[in-house]
């Protein structure tokens, strides 16, 4: 993911709707937050990272770690009930790897990630434009799906019903959606946006709709929308802006759904539900790469250097879990509200709340 452009959309951006009377420039660090511990893995992310993933049910997390060299990119496995560091994959070097560290953003991975509990398997973006299946009993890599970009494979979203994995391919001009069976690891078809959209960002499954919803960025002097998509006829079925600059995506509670920079919407048609950024704490806006829903405590959390949290019942703005992170991405176990956020060069801080 990539939010390059936020502070500049979100200088722009007017309050559409105001929000929370008591939210205040003096809301900054939530003092309920505390950090747990520090999970230490091998390299500790000195080589950058991207996408991380709960899966709550089975109580692992999973991050897309680079590594520090080429070939060297990696899966860590987190077990998330004790805070400890499991393995990585792949487990070898003669086993089938990722891209690693590049030099580059479009060609480095591996980058998003997805859990499907249901089929024991995590799915991954690879930077030379491929997707690594991961069995997780073999825990290893047993199937590279070529996508036939020339760059990165980023994030990605599973439908359960028809069994579709869809995947942005963010860094090809123009870019593009891969949809790809979840049975036959066949590639079904694209989706191909202009060639005046700059990059792709964050799909999720909306199963009320039965629909994917994606972040798209701003682009060519327009505001981010939010597309909605449908998996079967792999066509777009609504467009909903939001004014500001989108990249992950996260739905809540009663069709709520969160963009990264900030805008609520009703994921059914669109409607704006609120603008978190209508009040800001010190000049500091809640926004980011990643976001993560956690439905054990019914907030948002924004991954970024300033991690925001967000009521998902009111989309009122409570402030910052911790301030000064070197991350841009996060996620929550729902069965311990455990917060867990990556840091380059540091490991996985884990924060949970104080009663």
């Amino acid at each position: 993911m990539s939010h390059s452009k936020l502070v500049a959309w979100l200088a722009l951006v007017p309050a559409v709707i105001a929000i929370c009377p008591q939210a205040s420039a003096q809301l900054l660090q939530l003092p309920n937050y505390q950090k747990v511990t520090t999970i230490s893995i091998p390299g500790n992310l000195a080589g950058g990272f991207d996408i991380t993933w709960v899966d709550s049910a089975n109580q692992k997390l999973y991050l897309a770690d680079r590594g520090t060299t080429k070939g060297g990119g990696k899966i860590d496995v987190i077990d998330t009930s004790t805070n400890q560091y499991l393995y990585s994959i792949p487990q070898t070097k003669g086993g089938i790897g990722f891209a690693g560290s590049t030099g580059s953003r479009v060609t480095g991975g591996p980058n998003g990630v997805v859990a499907i509990p249901q089929l024991n398997q995590v799915w991954a973006g690879d930077g030379n434009s491929t997707v690594k299946v991961i069995d997780l009993a073999a825990k290893a890599i047993v199937a590279t799906i070529p996508t036939g970009g020339k760059f990165r494979a980023d994030e990605l979203a599973y439908d359960p019903l028809d069994r579709i994995v869809v995947i942005a391919n963010d860094a090809d001009t123009p870019p593009f959606l891969t949809f790809i069976s979840a049975d036959s690891f066949a590639v079904l078809g694209n989706l191909t946006y202009g060639t005046d959209q700059v990059g792709l960002e964050q799909p999720v499954w909306n199963p009320q709709t039965k629909r994917f919803l994606i972040s798209v960025p701003a682009s060519a002097g327009r505001f981010g929308r939010v597309d909605e998509i449908n998996p079967v006829t792999m066509q777009i079925t609504n467009q909903y802006t939001v004014e500001c600059d989108p990249a992950g995506l996260a739905l809540g509670p009663l069709q709520r759904v969160m963009t990264s920079c900030g805008y609520a919407i009703d994921g059914r048609n669109g409607n704006h539900l609120a603008n978190v950024n209508a009040n800001v704490f010190d000049g500091n806006t809640i926004g980011g790469d990643e976001i993560w829903f956690n439905p054990g405590d019914n907030r948002y959390y924004f991954g970024s250097g300033n991690v925001g949290v967000v009521d998902a019942e009111t989309n009122q703005p409570l402030g910052f879990l911790a301030m000064g992170i070197p991350t841009h991405s996060l996620a929550a176990d729902s069965s311990t509200n455990r917060i867990f956020v990556p840091a380059t060069g540091i490991g996985i801080e884990v924060f949970a709340q104080t009663p």
